[in-house]
Order: C-alpha cells, then sequence, then structure tokens
C-alpha cells in the first residue's frame, strides 16, 4: 500500500476516488487548492464561481468528504500560483488564440505544484478524479482515455510527463459516470447528486471579455469584421469577444449561417464566412509533449483537435521543436491556441498547443 496526495475538487468523481483509494487500504491525505472564492480578492479583480471546481463551497465539500473517510485534510493556498493561470488566459485571448486554462491547470498546479508538495510529505502518488486510465505497460505507465466515452478527460491531461504519469493514480477512469455516481450513494457520501462543474472557475459569470477588459484596460479596441472576401461587412467592439467556430451573437444579418473562421490581432479584424470555412485538414502545434519515442516519420493515429470532439483518424510526425497532424478527413473548426491530442487505441502518445491550421 502507498501514501497518496487526493486532490478533493468537492465533486463527486474525486470523493469516488477517495473513497476507492481509502477502500484498498492506501494511506490518502485530502488536498483542496485553495484559488479563490467567493468574497475572496483574486489577483485583485477575479474570484472563483459556485458553479466552478474550487469554490468555497466546494472546499466544505471536500473537507465533509475527508472527515467521513477518515482522512487528513489540508487546504493548500495556490492562488498566487493560479494568477499565472489567468494571465496566460487573458494573455491568449488578447493574441487573438483560443486558450485552455483547464489543461494548464492540470500542467502547472494538479500534476505540477502538487507533485512537489506530495513529495515534501513522503507521498509516492497524487491521484485525482479524472476520467483517464494509467496502463502499465512494457515501457512503463502509459496514459489512456477513460472508459466512459462521453466523459474522458485524457485529452486535458496530454502535458503530463512520462515520469509523473508513473506517479498518478486515476481510480476512477475504468468506470462510467453513472457507476461513480452510484458508488457515492453506496460510500454514503453527501457530494453523490452534486452536479459536475460547467464553467471556467474564474469566469463565474460566463463574461470572460470582462475580465480581459479589466486586467488589460483599453485591449478592447473596436475593429471591422470582414467577409470572407476581405470586404468590410460590419465593425465590432473588440476581437477578444469572439472564437473561432462561434456562430451565435455576431451582430451581422446574413442571409445564410455564418461563422467566425478567422481573427487578426494586429489588424483587430474578425472574419466571418461559410461553415466550410472551418474545415481543418491539418495543424501544426509547438509546445509539445511525447508519451511514446519521438519520430520525425509519419505515425497513424486518431488525433483531437477540442476536448468534446471524437478523436478522428490521421497521422502524426515531429517536425524539429513541433509536432504535424494530417486528417484522413476534414475536422471542423481547429483553432490555434486549443491542444491537439494523438492516440493509438486509446493510448495517449503525445500533444501539443496548436499554432497554426490548415
Amino acid at each position: 500500500m502507498a501514501k497518496v496526495l487526493m486532490a478533493m475538487s468537492g465533486g463527486v468523481d474525486s470523493s469516488v476516488a477517495a473513497a476507492l483509494l481509502t477502500q484498498q487500504g492506501h494511506e490518502v491525505i485530502g488536498c483542496f487548492m485553495r484559488l479563490g472564492s467567493v468574497g475572496d480578492e483574486l489577483d485583485k479583480e477575479t474570484t472563483i464561481g459556485h458553479k466552478g471546481c474550487c469554490s468555497i463551497n466546494d472546499a466544505h465539500d471536500a473537507r465533509h468528504v475527508s472527515a467521513k473517510l477518515g482522512m487528513t485534510f489540508y487546504a493548500l493556498d495556490f492562488k498566487d500560483d493560479f494568477g499565472r493561470i489567468i494571465d496566460y488566459f487573458v494573455d491568449e485571448y488578447n493574441s487573438g488564440r483560443t486558450p485552455n486554462p483547464c489543461v494548464r491547470c492540470n500542467d502547472w498546479l494538479k500534476f505540477g505544484k502538487l507533485h512537489d508538495y506530495a513529495k515534501s510529505i513522503g507521498a509516492e502518488f497524487v491521484a485525482s478524479g479524472h476520467h483517464a486510465q494509467i496502463v502499465h505497460g512494457e515501457d512503463g505507465a502509459e496514459l489512456h482515455m477513460g472508459a466512459d466515452d462521453g466523459k474522458d478527460q485524457s485529452y486535458v491531461l496530454f502535458g503530463a510527463s512520462r515520469d509523473r504519469i508513473g506517479e498518478m493514480m486515476l481510480p476512477i477512469g475504468h468506470l462510467q459516470k453513472s457507476e461513480v455516481r452510484d458508488l457515492a450513494k453506496e460510500f454514503d457520501l453527501p457530494v453523490f447528486n452534486k452536479p459536475d462543474s460547467q464553467e471556467i472557475c474564474f469566469v463565474p459569470d460566463d463574461n470572460y471579455a470582462n475580465l480581459i477588459s479589466k486586467k488589460t484596460p483599453g485591449s478592447m479596441k473596436q475593429g471591422d469584421v470582414l467577409d470572407a472576401e476581405g470586404k468590410v461587412i460590419g465593425k465590432h467592439d473588440g476581437q477578444q469577444k469572439y472564437t473561432i467556430g462561434q456562430r451565435r451573437g455576431l451582430g451581422i444579418a446574413m442571409s445564410k449561417p455564418v461563422y467566425v473562421v478567422a481573427k487578426d490581432p494586429v489588424l483587430n479584424t474578425v472574419t466571418i464566412g461559410g461553415e466550410a470555412l472551418l474545415d481543418t485538414n491539418g495543424v501544426v502545434a509547438k509546445d509539445t509533449n511525447w508519451l511514446i519515442d519521438q519520430s520525425s516519420n509519419w505515425i497513424p493515429c486518431t488525433a483531437k483537435i477540442r476536448y468534446n470532439s471524437p478523436p478522428a483518424s490521421g497521422r502524426v510526425r515531429r517536425v524539429d521543436e513541433t509536432i504535424e497532424v494530417q486528417f484522413d478527413e476534414p475536422q471542423r473548426g481547429g483553432a490555434p491556441g486549443q491542444a491537439v491530442v494523438c492516440y493509438q487505441g486509446t493510448k495517449v502518445i503525445c500533444g501539443g498547443w496548436i499554432d497554426c491550421v490548415s
């Protein structure tokens, strides 16, 4: 049996994961990452919302579950570190990109700072309630998709290094979400019917444009809305308010459905066009992470360019410090700033941050 630091979010997934580990006889220490809460000042302007994964109510639930399971419980103050994620989020939007703060939170905090803390208390593993699986193969620990296709979170864990994966436990990855909730009832956990978090925790009102304006005053400026031919057809109040693939709220009346297909933060333009212009044949990604030996030769794979999209067949190769992914058939809406994650079967083999699309 091992000493395990359990990342407690206050939700049903991490609570059941903790219960399973204690049932298996591990010495489990519950840990809640205190990033900020309603009523607290976080990075001067930002507070954690009640529907996120790290609110004051979540801290209470995590403490309650830990007590019920007889676990030691700590709340760690990561507010200063969390400011880095908020700054990244704002900077990406100002640069015309589409950020993914949940992936960065996993890389920098849940499986970054938290692992450092685990080592300081002599814990051998860090566990979480993610829907993904650790499989021990011939070459060591492997990251695999979760058994529940609709809840799989392997995409947001792609940045963990090969060594770090060997220090991770994902106790519920083999379960369906319905089974997790059934187990929560069996364990008599008070969070058995708690809804899943649905929003970015530091944008509780879903108004991320307001956050950007507060963090970087004057960054949002009026600019031109262009059609696919480059003709000015309207005005916008800040390119940061638009994301690739967006259809609603464009403020432009057209005779057919149109979408945001491109943004230029330098010229401060937003381009809209038909759905076909969202087709992505391939991507090039930087800041890569390989979970198998790197190869400059094409490797058959499936790949995801959005968290909620199914993996699509294609191929991947290393090109200098980047990875290039080509799809067998065009995919919808790849966007710079998002992650591309490649798989062989259910196994994650590599991933990176999309720099350009073709």
